[in-house]
């Protein structure tokens, strides 16, 4: 007689595969109802967060937001502290009769992002470029907040 070791796992195995894909289409679709996909109005397209890289430099924090499609004149930078604010908005072409769409996956619709930046700013001195969906924000550091070295004396 030999001796088999016992799997669990490969006991239950058939059923849990079915558990398993289940659980995933469960999860799918609730996913796509709260992301919006699934409604025809305009519901769909109220929520956008554009991708943003915030850099620290020496003298100053440069924040870069991919903003495709987007007109300059829709863009708004405010700043309270050191917390800065971009706003906008991504509009929505109007769609023609003559074309039925049978997929649209873009987003649109407004924005808001804030960020918390460490340490005080320049906030008068703030400069913003935009070029090729690309907005560019330079937000210089206050004397304050820029990294100082201190030497140390030996006796």
């Amino acid at each position: 007689m030999s001796l088999v070791r016992w799997n669990p796992r490969q006991d239950v195995m058939p059923y849990s595969t079915d558990v398993l894909r289940m659980q995933r289409n469960f999860n799918r679709m609730v996913d796509n109802l709260f992301d919006g996909a699934g409604w025809d109005d305009e519901r769909s397209a109220s929520v956008w967060n554009p991708a943003v890289d915030v850099e620290e430099r020496e003298q100053e924090f440069v924040v870069r937001v991919e903003l495709p499609g987007v007109q300059k004149e829709d863009v708004h930078i405010a700043t309270q502290g050191n917390i800065l604010t971009l706003r906008g908005e991504k509009k929505q072409h109007s769609e023609s009769k003559e074309s039925n769409y049978h997929r649209t996956e873009r987003s649109y619709g407004s924005f808001q992002r804030s960020f918390t930046l460490p340490g005080s700013v320049k906030n008068d001195r703030i400069e913003a470029s935009f070029s090729d969906g690309i907005l560019e924000v330079v937000v210089p550091k206050a004397e304050d907040a820029k990294a100082r070295t201190i030497d140390v004396k030996v006796r």
